[in-house]
């Protein structure tokens, strides 16, 4: 290859850096302008994030509480809700189970089958005792119905037999007597004649006898042997049958079933039960009425006076502190708790709903014994209460800041004080430093 062609072939692979900058793609102007506003945006919520932090960090920590409303209450008593009747089902025979239809919660009604019980054995008695209540009953209209035609007919001709028997015996024996009078026969040939004409006599004695019962028919002390015999095996029968129909376990009410405690191939017994491992089972479920339900509360007897029977009251739960639901007192014990110087009262739930369970906590608030219920203010926490130059006032939460509100205090109250100024359900601050003024920055203290 000459020298030519080789520097030419060079000045081919030389880059021409004039030509790619005429022919370069500048970025347009508007595109520009939106990257520099999505950098002052970013750039601008970075130093917001950065002022909130600084202004979380100086916020100060409290502990709040719900204003709720406050009424002429008597007295305030807490204890726990409980079943008016609550039921534990039984068995009254002593079976293994078959089969189990119900869970705990479940509603049933009435008379509804709960458990089966194994019941051949229960099937094999009942009808054992149904077939002597039919022996018994034959017996009686045997006896009643007395002895049929065809009877009376055979002792008739029973009879006429014997009598001709006897008619022939006599011959023999008046024959008997001649012959041995005239010394042809022996005494003992008369003795024997003399013995067949007895027999002969006293079997148509036997059979007349029979043949008048015959048509005279069973004395009535039969009779009512009979039917004494038979109403023995129609209570056996009866008896037999009541034993097959407790296999079947049946709701004695209408209600919901609290618990469960036996579960098939289980022995449920009618008498004593074991807590041992595999021992037989007392019962099978418990249930109770749940819209029969009430609280079951401890009054200390220094306060006992101040209730009476049939006094209502307002029912709240811990569960659902904004739930409230009318009741009465219904039950008042007769007698008091020496141990714990309380007397026990029972108070009705006369609105309960489903939110309500057993063995919940409870309080309830008896009003006066007039019944009528009167808003007297609104009840706050102790500790909620501050006082700075002889004012009253408590700090509401209004989003992330303290709030002052002035009050006026109605009265004191157990755990707080029934004032004015403040309404139900507002937050108010219970726990704060005491340096805390209106308008800090707060923030709600984590729950442990």
């Amino acid at each position: 290859m000459s020298a030519d062609t080789t520097q030419k072939d060079l000045e081919n692979l030389r880059i021409d850096r004039s030509q790619r900058t005429s022919t370069e793609v500048r970025t347009p102007l508007w595109s520009r302008r939106y990257i520099l506003i999505g950098t002052g945006v970013v750039v601008l919520l970075v130093l917001l994030k950065l002022i909130s932090s600084v202004v979380s960090g100086n916020a100060v920590e409290v502990e709040t509480a719900r204003a709720s409303s406050e009424t002429n209450t008597v007295l305030s008593a807490s204890g726990y809700i409980v079943a008016h009747h609550k039921i534990n089902v039984n068995s009254k025979v002593t079976g293994r189970v078959a089969s189990i239809s119900v869970e705990k919660g479940d509603q049933v009604k009435q008379g509804q089958i709960l458990v089966r019980l194994e019941d051949q054995e229960f099937r094999a008695q009942a009808q054992q005792a149904r077939g002597t209540v039919e022996i018994a009953v034959g017996r009686l209209h045997e006896l009643q119905n007395g002895s049929r035609p065809e009877e009376i007919q055979q002792a008739d001709h029973n009879l006429a037999e014997a009598r001709a028997t006897m008619v022939n015996a006599k011959i023999s024996l008046d024959r008997t007597k001649d012959l041995v009078s005239q010394g042809v026969m022996s005494r003992q040939a008369l003795d024997d004649a003399t013995a067949k004409y007895d027999s002969s006599q006293q079997r148509v004695n036997s059979l007349e006898q029979n043949y008048s019962l015959s048509k005279i028919g069973p004395r009535s002390e039969q009779i009512e042997q009979a039917r004494g015999s038979l109403r023995q095996a129609q209570g056996q029968l009866a008896y037999a049958l009541s034993q097959l129909e407790a296999t079947l376990i049946r709701a004695p009410v209408s209600g919901t079933i609290l618990e469960r405690t036996a579960e098939k191939g289980e022995l449920i017994t009618a008498q004593f039960a074991s807590a041992a491992e595999g021992g037989p089972r007392g019962s099978v479920v418990a249930l109770a009425d749940l819209n029969d339900l009430q609280v079951e509360l401890d009054i200390s007897q220094d306060d006992f006076a101040r209730l009476g029977a049939k006094q209502k009251g307002i029912v709240a739960v811990d569960a659902f502190p904004d739930r409230k639901y009318e009741g009465v007192i219904a039950e008042i014990s007769p007698e008091a708790n020496r141990q714990k110087a309380t007397v026990q009262v029972k108070v009705q739930i006369l609105n309960p709903d489903t939110y309500l369970r057993p063995e919940m906590n409870a309080s309830v608030k008896f009003l006066p014994k007039d019944g009528e219920v009167h808003t007297s203010g609104v009840f706050v926490p102790t500790s909620a209460v501050r006082d700075r130059e002889g004012k009253k006032f408590v700090f509401l939460v209004d989003g992330s800041k303290a709030v002052r509100k002035d009050i006026t205090v109605i009265g004191p109250r157990s755990g707080g004080y029934a004032v004015e100024g403040v309404k139900e359900n507002d937050q108010v601050v219970t726990t704060a430093p005491a340096a805390i003024k209106d308008g800090d920055s707060i923030k709600l203290k984590a729950q442990k």
